[in-house]
């Protein structure tokens, strides 16, 4: 059931394929109360109805809809959503960038080994903790720019295949 696709109402028990989109509803319903075209007091209706038409799925409640997220009402409006989407399609562009230089690195995480692509990040990523922009470690690491094409062959590789699609 981990590879499991379908539709569902809370954003952290999506699966990989519909997470996104939770984050997209999030996204465009943040950017409208930035830009003062949604009202706070909408939010729930503007929220219900992008769940019903994007998903196909509908809260019984505030409490799983509009209330499930802590950020807006913790004071981190503005990007904190786009970051989750950012970070898989990142992830993704630098674990190609890795195989590419390690081709041994799918097989040995079949193995259950990971000390090839623990030292790739270290020496890649994790050493320059905040000393570069995302762009800038993006173009470092990579050689070109964020790019989403690595992260969606993930997704059709993986899915493709479970779902003979």
């Amino acid at each position: 059931a981990i590879n499991k696709v379908e539709r569902s109402l809370i954003r952290t028990d999506a699966d990989e394929v519909t997470y996104n989109l939770h984050v997209m509803i999030r996204f465009d319903l943040e950017l409208q109360l930035l830009e003062g075209s949604l009202e706070i007091k909408d939010l729930p209706e503007a929220w219900h109805g992008r769940y019903l038409s994007d998903l196909g799925v509908q809260a019984p409640d505030d409490v799983n809809g509009v209330l499930q997220d802590v950020h807006w009402y913790a004071g981190t409006i503005g990007g904190a959503f786009q970051g989750y989407t950012l970070g898989n399609i990142m992830s993704a562009l630098f674990y190609d960038t890795a195989v590419g230089q390690h081709p041994s690195i799918p097989s040995e995480i079949q193995q259950g080994e990971f000390s090839t692509l623990h030292t790739w990040l270290t020496d890649n990523i994790y050493t320059h903790g905040s000393k570069y922009t995302a762009d800038e470690l993006i173009q470092r690491v990579t050689g070109g720019p964020l790019t989403i094409a690595p992260y969606m062959a993930y997704l059709k590789r993986k899915f493709g295949e479970l779902y003979a699609l």
